[in-house]
């Protein structure tokens, strides 16, 4: 049987923060961009959380829940530096990790002697260490036998602290799980979970394999087996990245095919910088993503040579089609599938 250990630092980019400055520490903050540029939250603190501030929110909606939230703009580089120096101890305990973003990941620590290969004493080593070597940034985590429960358990003591789902305990522990927070779940799946009346995991095992199947079609098989606290996905080490890009909103929308062309050519380059660090990937596809005022979103994509031509050429292409006003640009390229993997950047 497995031990897996699922860590995932607390309010990450908000914490680096007020590690930094500690005045942040006792108000409502938080990472992201300015309101009057469309921005969004990336992180914000347990103060602005009591407010319903969350991530991915519209920094203008976040203001109108909270309006004396102090705003910071991000600095990818401190967060990167903080990140190497949270990876670098997963490391130390095991060569068995999967990152899912700068701040959180798997690690499979089964064959691990360290504490008498006890899983409980080994997060909570990792956490002190994590502590001490970032100068004060917490982490939670969640013990278990696969990763499923392992996500799940790492909620349960936030933030800085740690919860174990012994064998024995998955059962009990598993039953009272809303489907919501169940892997693969997203909200219109959930939505038709209600219609069904089916709220936790308990009222999901009273549907059979083959009932479940019917309702959400192949994620049904997964769904009999993760209700169950079953989940035999393996800690995968090497990842394919299959795209790279690069978007951006814009404060006003842009009407004219110049202005729009000037900063295709900026973001293109963007893009060629960041290729750099992929070295050997041949590209496959050329992207450009177009968002009009109105939210409509097309994505025109061609298998071509990687110049500034070209991405000018597939923006022509597709706006001339329909050239309304245009809130959001976005290019980028795909990856030719490899023999060998190349491993994932942490951010996501």
């Amino acid at each position: 049987m497995r031990k897996i250990i699922h860590i995932d630092m607390d309010a990450f980019f908000a914490a680096v923060e007020m590690r930094d400055n500690p005045s942040l520490r006792n108000v409502p903050m938080a990472v992201g961009g300015s309101q009057d540029r469309r921005g969004v939250i990336s992180t914000s603190n347990y103060e602005a959380r009591k407010y319903g501030v969350r991530s991915a929110m519209a920094t203008a909606h976040a203001l109108k829940l909270c309006p004396h939230l102090v705003l910071v703009r991000g600095q990818m580089s401190k967060y990167k530096k903080a990140s190497d120096q949270v990876f670098e101890i997963f490391h130390e305990y095991t060569d068995l990790v999967e990152g899912l973003s700068w701040d959180e990941a798997y690690l499979d620590v089964t064959d691990s002697s360290l504490f008498h290969n006890s899983a409980t004493l080994i997060a909570q080593d990792i956490r002190k260490k994590i502590f001490e070597r970032t100068e004060g940034l917490t982490a939670s985590a969640g013990i278990a036998p696969n990763k499923l429960l392992a996500k799940l358990a790492s909620d349960y003591r936030k933030p800085n602290g740690q919860f174990t789902v012994a064998p024995e305990k998955v059962d009990e522990f598993i039953k009272t799980v809303p489907v919501e927070r169940i892997w693969g779940v997203g909200k219109v799946t959930a939505a038709h979970m209600h219609e069904l009346e089916i709220k936790t995991c308990l009222d999901l095992q009273n549907y059979t394999r083959s009932e479940l199947i019917h309702h959400f079609g192949k994620f049904g098989d997964a769904l009999y087996d993760f209700c169950r606290g079953q989940d035999e996905r393996e800690v995968e080490t090497e990842h394919e990245r299959k795209s790279l890009g690069t978007e951006e909103t814009f404060a006003r929308d842009i009407q004219s095919y110049d202005e729009m062309k000037g900063h295709i050519l900026r973001m293109v380059q963007e893009v060629r910088e960041d290729l750099t660090r992929y070295e050997g990937r041949e590209i496959k596809n050329l992207h450009v993503k177009i968002k009009y005022f109105d939210f409509k979103q097309t994505t025109i994509e061609r298998q071509m040579p990687f110049t500034e031509e070209n991405f000018l050429y597939l923006l022509e292409e597709r706006w001339t089609q329909d050239p309304r006003p245009v809130r959001l640009l976005g290019v980028g390229v795909k990856f030719e599938e490899t023999k060998e993997l190349a491993q994932l950047p942490l951010l996501t």
